[in-house]
């Protein structure tokens, strides 16, 4: 996997999709957004050209994993959704366990003070974030290893 250059990762959901974009030296999550678009292949597609606009090497999809370790139906749903990420944008893409991201994420709104509607049009966007940071995380310590 390449060291350099942004990279981004993916809350995905029925609804509504979060994107958090890191920096180019890969050590802050930043740039933050929310899509509402349902169609996944639209989705995709959308992705495809933020991605490539914003110069990103690397993506990151969360997995929703059951806390017994399975996967169940939007786990699959997401694995084919990176899968077709994957394809529109000619970028890696690796699955990472999101496991308790929204929930923290919903923590961390609360916690500074943002309720009911603004938390809802902004919980992906933070899950994503999360999820970043897990990404940069796991890419800091292959890069050590």
């Amino acid at each position: 996997m390449l060291t350099v250059g942004r990279v981004c990762a993916v809350d995905y959901g029925r609804t509504r999709t979060g994107v958090a974009f890191s920096d180019a030296s890969r050590t802050l999550a930043g740039e933050t957004t929310v899509i509402t678009e349902k169609n996944e292949r639209l989705l995709a597609e959308q992705l495809a050209a933020m991605l490539h606009e914003k110069k990103v090497t690397a993506v990151a999809v969360g997995l929703p994993v059951n806390m017994d370790g399975t996967v169940g139906p939007q786990g699959e749903k997401c694995r084919r959704f990176a899968a077709l990420l994957e394809a529109r944008a000619g970028l890696p893409v690796t699955l990472i366990d999101e496991r308790r991201t929204t929930i923290d994420a919903h923590r961390i709104l609360t916690e500074n003070g943002v309720f009911r509607q603004k938390r809802k049009e902004t919980v992906d966007a933070v899950a994503a974030s999360l999820i970043l940071e897990i990404f940069l995380k796991r890419l800091a310590a292959e890069e050590h290893a």
